[in-house]
């Protein structure tokens, strides 16, 4: 039974309870709208890389949708850190849209018009934080 009155919140309670883990399909379908992600990852120990990543992603999105504690501070944060690593922002913004995607899959009929359109909200947010953050290190949007 779902408790969030947040429609980010409940797709994720949904989500779920229909399944134990999103990382693998999540990730699956991340590699295949983006291949060049996967080169991105090292073979070994990388299961466990993505689950940590997944997770703190989820956590700073529910934050980022509601109270704003503070976890959603991540997501400006880990823009810069993957620049470091070599991350196109453009990537980086995709990756939020990729877990969208398969939360709505996932969902089916539950996937609601609150819920899309909370996701489409947060997904411009998310792409603002990241132009914000390009103009705040000097570059050009």
């Amino acid at each position: 039974m779902t408790s969030s009155s947040n429609p980010i919140e409940r797709s994720f309670e949904l989500a779920a309870e229909r399944s134990d883990d999103l990382t693998p399909s999540i990730y699956r379908r991340l590699f295949r709208k983006h291949p060049e992600a996967q080169a991105m990852f090292r073979s070994e120990g990388s299961d466990h890389v993505r689950g940590s990543m997944l997770s703190l992603t989820i956590e700073a999105i529910i934050d980022f949708a509601g109270d704003r504690r503070g976890h959603f501070r991540l997501i400006e944060c880990e823009v810069s850190s993957h620049d470091a690593y070599g991350t196109p922002r453009d990537l980086f913004v995709a990756f939020f849209g990729v877990i969208a995607d398969e939360l709505r899959e996932i969902l089916g009929e539950q996937w609601s018009g609150e819920i899309d359109a909370a996701w489409h909200k947060l997904l411009r947010d998310v792409e603002a934080v990241v132009l914000q953050q390009k103009h705040l290190v000097g570059e050009t949007p």
